[in-house]
Formats: C-alpha cells, structure tokens, sequence
C-alpha cells in the first residue's frame, strides 16, 4: 500500500490547465485517504462548481495514480474552494512560474515549434545553439519532445548522460560549451519506448526547467515536440519563454497545420521571433541547379 506523501507526490503533475500549475499546489487536493486495498479517494476542490476542466483533471489524476504500483481503484469526489482560498490563489493575478533553481540564471527563453512532424525542429534548434555558442553566448537546450527526442543524437551524446549532485540535476555538455538536458539522457537505452500520458510529460518538463543546473545562460532553447497539446501547454504556461521560432516546409499541409500553431500563441500571448522555411531546395552537387524538393 502507498502512503499518503507518494500519492501526492505522483498528483503534483496533475495541473490545473487553465491555472497552469499543480493540483497538489494549488490546494486542490483534500480528505486523501488510501485503504489497505490499494483504493485511493480525495475531494478535488475546485474553483468554481462548474469548472469545465474537471472531467480533464480528473482523468489526469487517475491517470497518474494508476500508474503507481499498488493502486488498484481512485475515487474523486468535487468540493469548491472558499472565496479566501480562490483570493489568495488570484491575489498576484498571474499565477506565480515554477521558480529556477537558486544557482541558475537564464536571461532568455526560445522555444521552437511546429505543429507538424518531421520539418526540421530538433535540427533548427541544434543550429541555431551552435550559432549562438560561436558568437560567444552562453547556451542550453531543453529538449521537450519527452516521447521522441533528437537533441541527444544529433549531438553524438550518449544515453545515460544526465548526474545527479545535492544542488540538482547536471546538464550533458556538447564540444561547443552547449548544455543540454533530454530524457533520452536518463535512460540507458536510446532506443527504450517512453510511454507516458500527459501528466508524466507535464511533470518532466518543469523539473528539467526547474531542477537542473544550468548556471548562467544567456539563452535557453526549448525543442517542443509536434502539436499544440500537454508538452507545448506546459512550456507556454509555466516557462517565461520569451519569444518562438515556427518552422515549416513549403509543403501546403505542413503550412496549415503551422497556422494552428500560430493561432496557439496568438492566444497565449506569446510573440513568434521568426518563421523559418526548412527544406525549401537542396543543389544537386554535381551539376549545382538548385532543386525545389516539394515543387514550385
């Protein structure tokens, strides 16, 4: 049987989608009890009584519960937080960013995205890091896409890079000074399927933002994986990310969907920087004409 401490540590990446941070923070988790038979039950207290995110939260909770070994039911019933406890949530308007961790200090966050797969993100990233280390900035990569990471292998990093120190968690660093941290740096094997739902996904992302080292850097770059689901939410709401890269293909449906990435962050009120065409010709090398790979 778990004990009380190991279920909420398991729902504290169970977030609120609209508040942007943990149920477990936010006080929402009340009367949490576990019986000998591995069923957990809690109040959900939300914010309003018709919360439209509750049936999301809690199937996140469960979620996140089930996967523990040991539990085999959870029970949530709903309650509504008092005018007081919803003030102080509301007092600084914006819910307050996960914190960085003490020794860090980032001066810039840039993520870059593309609703679509396949377009070049990881590969943007990577150079527009080794550009920026070139010119002498201090530089990191968060790889968010927790499912399919790059960032490892397109700079000959290992599986299994990442250490571990009483302060947090030590960024691998690349031969231009780059400090990266990837999931695929956790585990031994590179290949290993990591099969996780969005509250796992959610949570991974902030520790790698919150817990590890990254000491001084005057720009952080965040690799999001395809869409505009769990991995990008958590990065727009919890990350102070400054600005995005979109990249693209001249292909018409990499473009549409590259639209709706756009119209994400016209909603959340995130400035696009630039919108980079990959893949837009390749020079044939032994004639040099210049070919358009997907047409006029």
């Amino acid at each position: 049987m778990k004990n009380t401490e190991e279920i909420l540590e398991a729902l504290k990446k169970v977030f609120d989608p609209e508040l942007g941070r943990s149920i477990v923070e936010l006080g929402m988790v009340r009367e949490l009890q576990v019986s000998d038979a591995g069923v957990v039950t809690f109040t959900l207290a939300l914010t309003i009584p018709g919360c439209p995110m509750k049936a999301q939260m809690e199937r996140d909770a469960r979620m996140a519960l089930l996967a523990l070994p040991g539990i085999t039911d959870v029970k949530v019933t709903f309650g509504t937080m008092s005018e007081d406890e919803k003030n102080a949530i509301f007092a600084n308007g914006k819910p307050e960013l996960p914190k960085l961790n003490k020794f860090n200090q980032v001066q810039k966050v840039i993520a870059v995205l593309s609703g679509k797969g396949g377009v070049g993100k990881s590969s943007i990233t990577a150079m527009l890091a080794c550009e920026l280390a070139r010119s002498g900035k201090k530089v990191g990569i968060l790889d968010a896409d927790i499912t399919g990471p790059s960032i490892p292998r397109l700079f000959g990093l290992p599986p299994g890079g990442l250490r571990g120190s009483e302060q947090g968690i030590l960024p691998a660093v690349t031969s231009l000074g780059i400090k990266v941290v990837s999931i695929n740096l956790m585990i031994p094997n590179e290949d290993a399927a990591v099969i996780w739902r969005g509250p796992m996904i959610s949570g991974t992302i902030q520790q790698f933002w919150r817990d590890v080292l990254w000491g001084k850097l005057d720009y952080l770059l965040v690799d999001l994986p395809p869409g505009t689901s769990d991995a990008a939410l958590t990065v727009m709401q919890t990350i102070p990310v400054n600005g995005v890269v979109l990249v693209s293909t001249p292909q018409e449906l990499a473009n549409m969907v590259v639209r709706k990435a756009d119209s994400m962050l016209k909603q959340l009120k995130v400035p696009v920087l630039a919108v980079v065409e990959n893949m837009s010709y390749f020079v044939c090398p032994d004639c040099s004409t210049q070919h358009e790979i997907y047409g006029p």
